[in-house]
């Protein structure tokens, strides 16, 4: 499965940035493939693994911020090897291809 999904610590002034890099240390050190973009971060693995990965992110930042906000988006789809590059590669793959106008 695929899980996109972003932490927002809440009541802790403008400046986030530090509270989300810890959010995406814990991702990262996972082990799990994943990428991290300006509104997202995706991880890549079965239900129980990914869903512990972001459980840790969130009580990350939990230890600095008295309220989290978490968005989550999840593609389920048994049998998928890759999806985290595989998705990407299909759109990049089409973008390349001339397309026919009427």
């Amino acid at each position: 499965m695929l899980v996109a999904f972003s932490i927002t610590p809440l009541g802790v002034g403008d400046s986030v940035g530090d509270l989300v890099a810890d959010a995406v240390r814990v991702v990262r050190e996972s082990g799990l493939p994943n990428r991290t973009d300006a509104m997202f971060t995706t991880i890549e693995g079965e239900w129980d693994e990914v869903m512990a990965v972001v459980r840790r992110a969130v009580a990350e930042v939990e230890k600095s911020a008295p309220r989290v906000s978490l968005v989550l988006k999840a593609d389920i789809r048994p049998g998928t090897a890759d999806a985290l590059n595989a998705k990407t590669a299909r759109i990049e793959s089409l973008l390349s291809e001339p397309r026919e106008t009427a």
